[in-house]
Formats: C-alpha cells, sequence, structure tokens
C-alpha cells in the first residue's frame, strides 16, 4: 500500500507540539492546545488509529483476520517493548540523577514508585501503573490489544454497532465508569496502585477517539467505499466553530471556563469532555476539507515527515530528553534564560531528527529484503517492484478524502466476507 507521505507530516506535527509543550521552556504554555481545546494527544491517537485501521483493514482483506490479528499483537508488542524500556529508563537513571540532585519535578512525578518501589516496577510493567508522560502508550497498547477482535467484528457485520457500544462507554466514563472499575477492581484484588497513578487518560473515553479512527481508516479499504464529502453548511459550521474555539482558548487560557472547576470538565482533556470533542470534530472536518488544498500548495516539509514516518522512536526519545530535562531543569522555565530555553530545543529537536533518520535507515534495508523475498517466493520478476511501488517519490490526493484503497482484485481474493463487500 502506497504510504501517504501527508499522514507522516501530521504525525510528526503532533509530536513537534508534544515536545514543545513537555519541554520546559517559555513556549511550553502558550504552544499547549494552540489550535482551540485539542491538544496533540487526540491528533496523534486519531491518526494512529486512522492508519491502523487503514493497514490492518486491508490486510485482513488481503489475508484474512488471522493474519491481521497476528500483525497487530505484534506491533503491540513492539510498542510495549518500548513502553518497558522507557520507564526502566525512568526508574533508574532519573529517579538516580532526581534524588541526587533532589530535584522536586522528578520526585513528585515518580512519587509512587520511590514510596514503593518494586511494586510500582511490577505494576508497571503490568501496564497498570504509569506515571505522567509515560501514561499514553499503555492506553496505546490496549487498544491495539483489543482492535482486532473490534476490526474483525465490523468488516463481518458492520459499524453501527461498534460505534453504539463504543459512545456507550464514552457517555458512561463521563459520569465515572472508569473510578468505578477501579474501585471494584481494589475490592476484589487489594490492587496497591491509587487511582490517579494508573494514568491521566480515561480510557474508557479515549477509546471512542480510537475506534472512530479506526473505523475512517478501515472504511478507506472497501471497494465501494466513498471519499468523505460534507455539505457546504456543514463545512461553514465546522470553520466556524474551530475559529471560536482557537479564539476561545487564546482569550481565556487552558481553562475555558476560569476556576469553575464543573464547566471546564465539558473541555476536560482526560476525560476527553463532549465540547472538547466537538472541537476536535469541527477541526477533522476543516482538515478534511482544506487539507488537499493546503498539501498542493506547500513544500514537503521532510523532516516533519521522517519524524512521523519513525513515530514510536521518535515519540520514546522525546520523553527521555524531556525527562532528563525536569532532572536537571525542573519544571519552572521561566526562571532559566531565554537562551538556555533557545538550545534545549535546538539540541532537542535535532537529536530527534537524528532519531527518526537513523531509525528509517536501519528499518530500509529490513523492508527491502522483505519485499525482495516476498517476490521471489511468488516468482515474480522486477525483485524489488513491490517495494519500489509501496514507496513512490510522491502521492497525490489526500489521504482522508481519497477513495477506496482497495481493488477488485483484492475483493475478489479476500479470504473474509465482509459487511460492505459488492454484491454477487
Amino acid at each position: 500500500m502506497t504510504r501517504r507521505w501527508e499522514l507522516d507530516a501530521l504525525r510528526g506535527l503532533m509530536l513537534v507540539l508534544m515536545v514543545l509543550t513537555h519541554l520546559p521552556t517559555r513556549l511550553s504554555s502558550p504552544m499547549g492546545q494552540p489550535f482551540g481545546y485539542v491538544s496533540a494527544a487526540e491528533g496523534f491517537v486519531l491518526l494512529s488509529a486512522y492508519m491502523a485501521g487503514m493497514v490492518y483493514a486491508r490486510l485482513a482483506r488481503k489475508k484474512g483476520i488471522d493474519a491481521m490479528r497476528k500483525a497487530f499483537f505484534k506491533r503491540a508488542l513492539k510498542v510495549y517493548l518500548a513502553h518497558a524500556a522507557t520507564l526502566l529508563f525512568l526508574f533508574t537513571v532519573i529517579a538516580f540523577v532526581g534524588i541526587k540532585v533532589d530535584q522536586p519535578a522528578v520526585k513528585d512525578l515518580m512519587s509512587f514508585y520511590l514510596s514503593h518501589p518494586a511494586p510500582a516496577l511490577a505494576w508497571g510493567l503490568l501496564l497498570i501503573y504509569a506515571p505522567p508522560l509515560l501514561d499514553i502508550l499503555p492506553m496505546y497498547i490496549v487498544f491495539m490489544l483489543v482492535s482486532p477482535w473490534v476490526l474483525a467484528h465490523a468488516l463481518r457485520r458492520g459499524w453501527i454497532g461498534v460505534m453504539v457500544l463504543s459512545m456507550a462507554f464514552w457517555l458512561l466514563a463521563q459520569f465515572g465508569l472508569g473510578e468505578w472499575v477501579y474501585d471494584t477492581t481494589v475490592a476484589l484484588t487489594g490492587l496497591p496502585v491509587p487511582f490517579h497513578e494508573t494514568g491521566s487518560f480515561a480510557t474508557f473515553s479515549w477509546q471512542f477517539l480510537w475506534i472512530f479512527g479506526l473505523w475512517m481508516g478501515a472504511s478507506r479499504t472497501a471497494l465501494w467505499s466513498q471519499p468523505f464529502v460534507f455539505p457546504g453548511w456543514a463545512i461553514v459550521l465546522a470553520s466556524a466553530m474551530a475559529l471560536v474555539g482557537m479564539v476561545w482558548r487564546h482569550t481565556m487560557g487552558q481553562a475555558a471556563f476560569g476556576a469553575n472547576i464543573n464547566l471546564n470538565l465539558l473541555f476536560d482533556k482526560w476525560l476527553l469532555g463532549p465540547l472538547r470533542l466537538i472541537d476536535l470534530f469541527a477541526l477533522v472536518i476543516v482538515t478534511i476539507r482544506f487539507g488537499p488544498w493546503v498539501k498542493d500548495r506547500m513544500p514537503r516539509m521532510r523532516w516533519l515527515e521522517s519524524m512521523g514516518a519513525a513515530s514510536l522512536p521518535v515519540f520514546c526519545a522525546h520523553l527521555v530528553i524531556v525527562l532528563l530535562a525536569l532532572a536537571f531543569f525542573g519544571a519552572k522555565p521561566l526562571i532559566h534564560p531565554w537562551w538556555e530555553d533557545a538550545l534545549m530545543l535546538f539540541g532537542c529537536f535535532t537529536a530527534l531528527y537524528m532519531v527518526a533518520r537513523i531509525t528509517l535507515r536501519l528499518d530500509h534495508p529490513q523492508r527491502l529484503k522483505a519485499a525482495g523475498a516476498a517476490v521471489a517466493k511468488s516468482g515474480a520478476g522486477a525483485p524489488l517492484r513491490e517495494y519500489a511501488s509501496a514507496h513512490p517519490p510522491a502521492a497525490t490526493g489526500s489521504a482522508l478524502t481519497a477513495g477506496p484503497v482497495a481493488t477488485t482484485e483484492d475483493a475478489s481474493r479476500s479470504p473474509i466476507a465482509t459487511a460492505d463487500s459488492p454484491p454477487r
């Protein structure tokens, strides 16, 4: 399947925004949620789910559900190993430095580990204990493990039931489903990890965003799928809502309703509040409608594409750099001179770009070898034709507005009967 460079660039942009938000510099606050009451985390999860749905649904149609499930599990294992390595780095190097220099930012971040090191390590590796900054990958792993069954069901019976159930979980999460599940688990097992140490993201809320992205991506592979096209009134309304959200964010600050805790829940990031979802969907519609126009007129930013294409190593490297910065400089950027912020940002992005380039260089021979082996096995000529066709110099159109990815040949060879298969 042709790699969508614009999606890599978007994921690279999300990573840049994460770095600017997490790194303790003067840009941390103004660059947090720059497009409205929507953060880079929502964009990153939605894009990841979209690409997962597109890639793994196509794999299921071509090679069957078992092949799709194995690919999901293989990816989940890779993400788990990356998370475990980052967690061990936090518990060893960062813990040593934080204690040595008596850094409050680090000691607060890993207070449960410092108080209960052995249980924290065990529950951390089991994805239950999730310190701040290291809490998005455990959620991502859970989504990857559940996705094979979700996708298999949706491909066979349609997405309506899946989306209704997902929305129901999101709605219940707004009224304390996560806390109820936690309390029940503690009562049954005696789990020693405090609720606030299990991660900031409400999994039952964020699963809706993942399922939505999974549907968007999988729908692009159906033979009879249509491009995402919205009526004019919807585009005008979404544009107005996105503009209001952006102005509101930069006028009122990070808290949409000031000190009003109850109203701020409507925009809550961790619960994925209803007004936050509306703002996000408005931005999605605007991006789908105007993204191709922008893409055709802007020069390609290869450095963003590289970072997005190597998103997992770059994300983990950004965590390492942010943790080191917190350990040595603390979490109060205003006490540093501006030139120190500039050097920190320059060094960080240089390192992340190098990680991306090295990762892609190491990954390139592996893909080349795999493609050559596949062609040799099939007995086809031009041994690297499959690899070359999967990596063209440029792709036209937008991945979000494009029509079906699967071809008639794909559908005729599909080992599963899908809910959107053409009539016979």
